[in-house]
């Protein structure tokens, strides 16, 4: 076992609403907190708190309790944090919904999560309207933040001027956020991340990630995902920078916003790394603002770090984490430049960790010199979520009796404390930050009456992405086609679930207890059809 190289912060027993707002003096609540990307409206600390609270209050005089769980789908807009910390500041749960969701993908987490609100955006209101009428969310429990006729609207709660409700709950257990997450396996989950969890979370990253006031963060890694809500949304906010959003990535208006905007840090995805080291419309842009671009939601190649890092001319890095841990263990400091950018980088505070043999489940010997053998990363700190929603057995599957979190992935530590990521025991795939569960495409596979039986891996494309390749078993005599195949499974699922790549086999292999040997599959990757 080894603790983080850095001293413990102190965690204090205050909600994240306290934490972040609290203490704004008056210099603070004047600066710039969030600008719109696209119009570049600007809105000053002062007016996100005075919106935050007044949203509060008029959640809970429209029968908000504490407790209650608020779904969010909504694209990155400055009206997200009003929404999501305005829902927090009630004592209410935020649970954060992809926006490329489907109807049935967001009534699901919106019925696992019993949440009975719903915010949304009017693009998005035709998914929105028909999820909530099929878990029963009432039309004036459905806000359509921009306006909809027949709809409440973000305006109409705020001009109730309702007072923020006095309320009362347990940081260290009241739920903050119910993101979910497909874990190491299986289906997605609700993973229940405290107040405590959160708030431990951003402290954490306080001296290992050093932003400050006069910076400008671009956000444009999605709100809902853990990593734009924690780092981003939360965690740039605290250090009383200017957030900067984008609704999604688009390469031209992301350079544009980035060189109007003056950003000087760029929280991205490796996806977008490729982009910035190879594309010819990068040249066209005054990025001389960026300080750092930083790394997370899926491994950085060295190579690739080198490229961005001498194009642009700034430091990289990254960092890891998962959901399940709010999401930040590991990060490469920045000032250190003796760190391997392909590495995790070391410990966070309040952080332990250990590498464990998957066969013996012993630790790992770490050596005086050079890196240790690989074994499974297991982390333990007090931003480790509560566990999973209604599921004890699978929060056991991955939080020990003794409080480790099984993280799934392979790791090394080297003699200096720096962590690197090699290999995945996981089957979860991860296709440009996002998460792609096997089992909802092989679900999904199924239900063709011309598929016998399938399996969905995860495989690297021409440009090294890792993305969904499925194996399936046709029915016998059926003259099913690679074409027909991604087109079933494209129009039920969110568009980065679709499966990407097709191989026909006789048959799946599977264990003598029935799971599906994935590692067979990976040794025999052959044929196959790719989709752009």
């Amino acid at each position: 076992m080894a603790r983080s190289s850095y001293p413990d912060v102190a965690i204090p027993a205050k909600s994240v609403y306290d934490l972040l707002f609290a203490d704004l003096d008056d210099a603070d609540l004047d600066r710039v907190a969030l600008v719109d990307g696209s119009s570049g409206d600007e809105t000053s600390y002062r007016q996100l708190v005075a919106q935050i609270d007044a949203l509060a209050g008029a959640l809970a005089a429209r029968g908000l309790a504490v407790g209650d769980t608020v779904g969010i789908l909504c694209p990155n807009l400055p009206a997200f944090a009003t929404v999501f910390h305005g829902i927090l500041r009630a004592g209410g749960t935020a649970t954060t919904i992809n926006s490329l969701y489907t109807v049935e993908e967001i009534a699901k987490q919106l019925r696992s999560a019993d949440a009975h609100w719903l915010f949304t955006v009017s693009p998005l209101l035709p998914q929105a309207e028909a999820a909530a009428a099929a878990v029963g969310i009432a039309p004036d429990h459905l806000v359509v933040i921009d306006g909809a006729d027949g709809y409440p609207s973000l305006r109409d709660l705020l001009f109730d001027r309702a007072a923020p409700p006095e309320v009362s709950f347990d940081p260290a257990t009241h739920l903050a956020v119910l993101p979910y997450s497909s874990g190491t396996t299986g289906h997605p989950k609700g993973v229940m991340l405290t107040h405590r969890n959160l708030v431990a979370n951003v402290l954490q990253c306080q001296d290992v990630i050093p932003l400050d006031r006069d910076d400008r963060v671009l956000a444009v890694l999605p709100f809902f995902h853990i990593y734009g809500m924690s780092v981003l949304l939360d965690f740039a906010l605290l250090k009383r920078a200017a957030l900067v959003t984008m609704p999604k990535f688009e390469l031209a208006e992301f350079l544009r916003v980035v060189s109007e905007q003056r950003c000087t840090w760029v929280f991205i995805a490796p996806p977008i790394a490729v982009a910035l080291a190879k594309h010819p419309l990068v040249a066209d842009y005054d990025l001389s603002s960026v300080k750092v671009i930083f790394s997370g939601a899926a491994p950085l190649d060295r190579e690739l770090a080198a490229a961005v890092a001498e194009r642009i001319g700034c430091t990289v890095c990254q960092g890891y984490g998962m959901t399940e841990t709010s999401p930040v263990t590991h990060v490469i400091p920045v000032g250190d430049t003796g760190i391997d950018r392909s590495a995790i980088g070391r410990a966070v505070p309040n952080t332990e960790c250990r590498v464990v043999d998957t066969k013996t489940g012993r630790d790992v010997r770490v050596p005086r010199r050079g890196v240790s053998e690989p074994g499974e990363l297991l982390v333990r700190g007090p931003q480790v979520m509560s566990g999973y929603l209604h599921d004890e057995e699978s929060t056991r599957a991955t939080i020990d009796r003794e409080g480790w979190l099984h993280t799934g992935d392979i790791a090394t530590v080297d003699s200096a404390g720096v962590y690197a990521i090699v290999d995945r025991l996981k089957e979860l795939i991860k296709y440009k930050g996002y998460q792609v569960a096997p089992a909802v495409l092989e679900g999904v596979l199924l239900a063709h009456p011309d598929v016998v039986d399938a399996a969905v891996i995860g495989v690297d494309d021409e440009d090294g992405q890792e993305v969904p390749k499925a194996f399936v078993v046709r029915r016998e005599g059926a003259a099913l086609d690679e074409g027909e195949v991604i087109e079933f499974v494209r129009v039920r699922v969110a568009p980065h679930e679709k499966v990407r790549l097709v191989e026909f086999i006789e048959s799946v292999p599977k264990s003598s207890s029935g799971k599906i040997l994935r590692k067979d599959l990976r040794s025999k990757v052959g044929r196959h059809a790719i989709v752009r």
